[in-house]
């Protein structure tokens, strides 16, 4: 066996920061243009105009942009701009992304690793069916050695978000791969009003540092530089041993309309994970409520990337342009089902280490003689992937090779939307997208591993179609919308290519490379006051091939057909003054168009079906500034039969800050406020303590049925103190 980690201490690192302090005095001498000026960020998308150090709104963005009359093409579509973020409490990084409504953003190993998501009565896993993309490049991995569509973003430093565009479901001809549930587009600030740097503390260990600025520059181009070291040990008796590291480099010119942004980005994570644990152990006194079954488990991850993004307009409409090169690279040690197998566990490693580069190109022409407004795009992306592998580990040492696999899979996407605008009162969108992936899959090891591979293709034509009529002013000043439309999420290649299992040799059925979602919506938007914009979504939606999480062998793997339904109700309020409210609601009805299981159920596992939330916050006019977010999520079934369900939780999050001096700030984050007991996330699955040893599952070796749980962290404040030069 050969040890393939990296040594796990912690490093003194903040000391590394102190020679680019002199980088951000420089930084300073010159301060950013306002919004309106030359170069400014784009309009509605929150701009340059919402200052880090102020983060005052002017009443009319006191909203998600859900009050996009006469623009937005659904009702379940908006924009977040980077004043409606800088108030929220954030447990991590990625909770950036529950801004969208209806969105639940958790963890079930690791803060390494990438989160779990839930929409729309989907468990997302790490990304399977929402299309996440950052300054132009996508994040998604196809074909990932821990689950398919993996969306890493611990990258995310939130700060230097500018907006976070989304929408829900699949009725866009631009989203295509994973965007059946939604998708989200985040860019990045091209200018800071003043450098900042920023210490955080907390309990556990918790510490991160900031050190963000920018310069215009004589060529009228602005330089943005950002390095991020964060750590961690968290509450778990197995300390996480979190450290982060995370740099960006932004020259621009010009704004998101019109002119041209390069970006270099470097991430790095290492750290120790406690897995999801039988729910029977902590009972039994085995471990405690924070106890771990293996001591190390956890993981290695790095992401470098270098990508550009253009846009620019004439007098037949405008263009834009993306191009993109990533590499990446993940060693994830996991032991979900305990010791079923052996005495010295069940532990493996996934590997991934890939590069990957692409692009897309879209044309936009202006049709006044039809009122109407023409775009075409292309999209190219293509991953090589030098090692995806599945190993045997103890202690992080490597045993028998599963499975090694060397890949390479290229996807193309064409897409056409015509916007038309029939009268004052009625609008209609019709698209049209082709997406076509291709690959080959070449075996490496693995002792049954060896007849499969080869190629496949697969391809979809994806019909979209939008109405829309309004704003009407005698309802309300309102939008009603219909929307259709057919999506995909491409299944791991493996899948397609492997005609035997791996593990045991037996004959097995390959997956299509593409599954086929259809789905439609019902909505409104409305402003029945001057400062309460609301909006509500009635919508359903078939998925041909359902991706599950199989939580004792920690992967994703699809299953048969699936319909869903749903309702949503999405509400922003201006109470007066600072204070401002939004309110979500969401219900979900996710099942099976088939029996599954044993029991012949229809239910989806870990689909939640109702979630709620609420933020009140009051922003900086004078030295105060406050939010406060309370969340709560509904009892969802852990199995198809629907009899073992989860516990409802809810939780609160408490964000003060406190501006002392015109440059600098105190602000306490209070996460889990209440300090609630609760579980981040729950599972169904067969697993086996160190106690009960591996012949827990009798003869059959399968170990025991029972809840795999992963328990939510306690209250816990983070103090952070702010200077801007």
């Amino acid at each position: 066996m050969t040890n393939r980690s990296r040594p796990q201490g912690r490093a003194a690192a903040w000391p590394r920061l102190l020679p680019l302090i002199p980088l951000l005095l420089a930084l300073g001498q010159a301060r950013a243009q306002q919004a309106a000026g030359p170069g400014g960020e784009e309009e509605g998308a929150g701009g340059a105009a919402a200052e880090l150090r102020t983060q005052q709104l002017q009443p009319v963005l006191l909203n998600k942009s859900r009050g996009l009359l006469g623009d937005a093409g659904s009702a379940s579509e908006g924009t977040v701009s980077a004043a409606q973020l800088a108030l929220r409490p954030l447990l991590r990084a990625a909770e950036a992304l529950e801004t969208v409504p209806g969105l639940i953003v958790t963890q079930h190993s690791g803060d390494g690793k990438a989160n779990q998501y839930f929409l729309r009565g989907f468990n997302l896993d790490h990304g399977s069916d929402f299309a996440s993309h950052l300054a132009g490049m996508p994040i998604n991995l196809p074909s990932h050695a821990h689950g398919q569509g993996y969306s890493d973003l611990n990258l995310l430093m939130p700060e230097l978000i500018s907006s976070l565009r989304y929408r829900k479901g699949l009725y866009a001809a631009e989203d295509g791969d994973f965007a059946t549930a939604g998708s989200a587009r985040i860019e990045l600030r091209r200018r800071l009003d003043e450098p900042l740097a920023e210490l955080s503390l907390g309990p556990h260990a918790y510490r991160r540092a900031l050190l963000a600025g920018s310069r215009d520059l004589p060529s009228g181009g602005a330089l943005l530089a950002a390095v991020e070291l964060a750590g961690n040990d968290g509450p778990w008796e197995q300390p996480e041993g979190l450290y982060k590291r995370n740099a960006l480099l932004r020259y621009s010119e010009g704004s998101e309309r019109q002119g041209f942004a390069l970006t270099a980005m470097a991430y790095r994570a290492r750290w120790t994970a406690t897995e999801q644990v039988p729910e029977r152990a902590i009972a039994s006194g085995e471990i405690g409520r924070f106890g771990a079954l293996s001591p190390s488990d956890g993981g290695i991850t790095r992401r470098d990337s270098l990508s550009g993004q253009w846009a620019g307009s004439d007098r037949q409409g405008s263009s834009r342009a993306a191009v993109y090169v990533i590499r990446y690279g993940l060693q994830l040690y996991a032991n979900p089902s305990g010791f079923i197998g052996s005495a010295e566990g069940d532990q493996h490693e996934q590997v991934d280490r890939r590069q990957t580069w692409g692009g897309a190109l879209s044309r936009q022409w202006a049709l006044p003689e039809l009122a109407s407004q023409l775009e075409l795009g292309l999209q190219l992306r293509q991953d090589r992937v030098s090692e995806l592998g599945l190993h045997e580990t103890h202690q992080r040492l490597r045993g028998l090779a599963v499975r090694v696999d060397r890949l390479r899979q290229t996807q193309t996407g064409l897409h056409a939307e015509l916007h038309s605008r029939w009268s004052d009162a009625l609008r209609s969108s019709l698209g049209l997208r082709w997406d076509q992936l291709r690959g080959r899959v070449s075996p490496l090891a693995g002792e049954f591993n060896a007849g499969n591979g080869g190629a496949a293709r697969g391809s979809q034509l994806s019909p979209k179609l939008g109405l829309v009529w309004g704003p009407l002013a005698w309802a309300g000043r309102s939008e009603f919308y219909l929307n259709w439309g057919r999506g995909f999420h491409s299944n791991d290649l493996r899948g397609a290519t492997s005609r035997f299992s791996p593990v045991d040799g037996a004959p097995q059925q390959a997956v299509p490379v593409l599954a086929r979602a259809e789905g439609a919506e019902l909505g409104w938007r409305a402003t029945p006051l001057p400062y309460w914009h609301s909006s509500l979504s009635l919508w359903q939606m078939r998925m041909g091939s359902e991706l599950v999480y199989v939580g004792d062998e920690g992967v994703t793997e699809p299953r048969g057909s699936s319909r869903r339904l749903g309702l949503e109700w999405a509400n922003d309020l201006a109470l007066g003054g600072p204070w401002r409210l939004d309110a979500d609601l969401a219900w979900s009805r996710a099942r099976w168009s088939e029996p599954q299981g044993e029991l012949g159920g229809r239910h989806l596992p870990n689909a939640i079906p109702f979630t709620a939330s609420a933020a009140l916050i009051m922003d900086e006019r004078g030295p105060w500034s406050a939010g406060l977010r309370l969340r709560y999520l509904g009892a969802y079934a852990l199995e198809d039969s629907g009899q073992h369900k989860s516990s409802p939780f809810w939780t609160a999050n408490l964000q003060l800050g406190w501006r002392w001096h015109p440059q600098l700030q105190l602000r306490l984050d209070v996460l889990n406020l209440l300090n609630r007991r609760g579980n981040d996330i729950e599972y169904w699955g067969n697993s086996c303590t160190r106690a009960e040893g591996p012949a827990c599952g009798g003869a059959a070796g399968e170990g025991l049925d029972g809840r795999l749980i992963h328990p939510m962290e306690p209250r816990s404040l983070r103090l952070a103190l702010r200077a801007t030069f």
